[in-house]
Parts: C-alpha cells; sequence; structure tokens
C-alpha cells in the first residue's frame, strides 16, 4: 500500500481532524516542556538536581531530595509509553506525507532513539552515572527539534496541494 502523498488526498474534514490533533497534541508537548523548565531550569545541574536532590547544597533556593525508586520508575514508565504513542502517530502522518523519503524516515525513527536516550539516561543518571545528565538533555533537545519539525511539516502538507 502507497503511503506517500495520500495526506494531499485526504477530505477537508480529514485534513481538519489533523491539524487540530497536531495543535492540541503540541499544546500539551510545549506545557510539558514548560515543567520541565520550571522544575530543572533546562541546565544540567537542574537536571541532576531534580532527580537526585540537592540537601548536601547549603545555598540552594529550594531544597530537593532524590527520588525514591518508584518515583523514577513510575516517571520512566509513564513518559515512554506515552511520548512512544506520541511519536507513532506522528510518525503514521508522516507516512502520509510527500517529504523526501530519507527525511521522512529520520523524522520517524529519531524520536524513538531520543526517548530511550533521555530516559534511560535519567534512570541511570538516578543508579549514580551523573555524566549521562549531558546525554539526556542532548537527546531532549533533538527530540524536541524533532518534534517541532515533524510538526510543521505535517501542518505545512496539510495545506499544500497534490504535486
Amino acid at each position: 500500500m502507497e503511503l506517500h502523498g495520500k495526506i494531499h488526498e485526504l477530505p477537508k474534514t480529514a485534513k481538519l481532524l489533523v491539524g487540530f490533533f497536531i495543535l492540541t497534541l503540541s499544546f500539551g508537548y510545549y506545557t510539558g516542556l514548560r515543567f520541565v523548565g520550571e522544575n530543572t531550569g533546562n541546565t544540567t545541574q537542574g537536571i541532576e538536581e531534580h532527580y537526585m536532590g540537592n540537601e548536601d547544597n547549603e545555598d540552594a533556593v529550594e531544597m530537593k531530595f532524590k527520588k525514591s525508586e518508584k518515583e523514577i520508575i513510575s516517571m520512566v514508565h509513564n513518559h515512554v509509553i506515552s511520548m512512544a504513542v506520541i511519536f507513532l502517530m506522528l510518525g503514521a502522518i508522516l507516512l502520509m506525507t510527500s517529504l523526501p523519503p530519507k527525511l521522512k524516515k529520520f523524522l520517524i525513527v529519531e524520536p524513538f532513539i531520543s526517548i530511550i536516550l533521555t530516559f534511560g539516561g535519567i534512570w541511570l543518571m538516578w543508579c549514580g552515572v551523573l555524566w549521562l545528565k549531558y546525554i539526556v538533555i542532548f537527546s531532549g533537545v533533538l527530540l524536541t527539534l524533532t518534534y517541532t519539525t515533524s510538526v510543521l511539516l505535517i501542518l505545512l502538507q496539510l495545506f499544500k496541494k497534490e504535486s
């Protein structure tokens, strides 16, 4: 079954469904990023303190304690499952675009690698491999860039006339 370019053939109502789904999903995604920023300051030190605590830092403005194993397992589980579903849906929509195949493949595969690196990195950082905070921040930024690029390209494809 050929899916390439099928997004242009969707009825107007289906395009509205996809468009509003993408916009609503993005509202949730970027709200989540704001939450991350509030908790970590979007810094490697903030990431480490959020999961590992900062009880030893007398200069800390806000006291944070190391997350329990239950909290880490729950957070990793919830985020990996929900983000996998998010990127499965985005990937399915990307399959229907008329984007170049290599770009499409990158935008479909990369998020799953970044999800594993980000949340696997958080777990291993919590276990004491502190240098993984750099991988967590890099993969998180790459995940967001991929998400944003995918969303913008899908929205552009929804309004592009069939070639």
